[in-house]
């Protein structure tokens, strides 16, 4: 976020015919330049004093070196997942999206030529890079794996910086209370939240009815259930269900 002071200073221009006039008003004149310069408070979102971490990846192997570390998800209800039998990705058999703050364990990363209908989100290419990973709330300990970049010639792009939390959410926004993050992990959304919560908690496919961020109604996909969100200054104060 950009704060900054602008302040505009006004001059009238005075005609002084007398002598005795125009002494006064130099005299009015330095007092004023004199005077304090009254500043305007800003006020600023805490969540964009947050420092986020980001690994700046550009080849395969640095999304290898993610192995073995959680993540959590922060581009939420965006990203397909498949499962993954430890030679391919099952691309015909999406498991489904990865949720707000849901939490992933990194085993490896792989190239696969990807199908045209897997390209929705990252870009096709040569092949899509994808992490392999486990959930920890799946006791069979299956493997998944979600595209986070592709390789097209002999370039890589990656987008896992914008897709993932590298620290803990809920330790990172600890300030948005239990109540916040027992919604957001049980991806419901309740009055008294914020744009940036509500997000987290249905997800980022949605439809924002106005420009003013904190004062319109957004429509939220929420995996095919959506939901009109009210947000006046700044917090939701109510969240309806659309009859399909």
């Amino acid at each position: 976020m950009k704060t900054g002071l602008k302040v505009a200073i006004g001059a009238t221009l005075v005609l002084v015919i007398a002598v005795g006039s125009e002494l006064a008003w130099l005299h009015r004149r330095n007092v004023e330049d004199q005077a304090p310069i009254k500043k305007v408070e800003y006020k600023s979102d805490p969540d964009d004093l947050v420092f986020l971490k980001h690994e700046h990846p550009m080849a395969l192997k640095d999304e290898k070196d993610l192995k073995g570390k959680t993540l959590w998800m922060s581009a939420a209800g965006q990203m397909d997942f498949y499962p993954y039998n430890g030679h391919s990705v099952d691309y015909a058999h999406s498991q489904g999206v990865l949720l707000g703050a849901q939490k992933i364990v990194v085993d490896d990363a792989v190239e696969q030529a990807a199908p045209k209908s897997a390209a929705f989100r990252i870009p096709q290419g040569d092949r899509h890079v994808l992490l392999v990973f486990t959930r920890p709330e799946d006791p069979a300990g299956k493997k998944y794996a979600v595209a986070v970049g592709y390789k097209q010639g002999g370039d890589y792009t990656f987008f896992t910086d914008d897709m993932f939390f590298y620290d803990d959410p809920h330790q990172l926004f600890n300030y948005w209370g239990p109540a916040v993050w027992k919604a957001i992990d049980e991806h419901r959304a309740e009055p008294g939240m914020t744009e940036r919560e509500v997000q987290l908690a249905l997800g980022q496919v949605s439809t924002p009815h106005g420009d003013n961020t904190g004062n319109r109604n957004v429509e939220f996909d929420d995996q095919g259930h959506p939901k009109m969100v009210t947000f006046e200054g700044g917090k939701s104060t109510r969240v309806v269900d659309i009859k399909q």
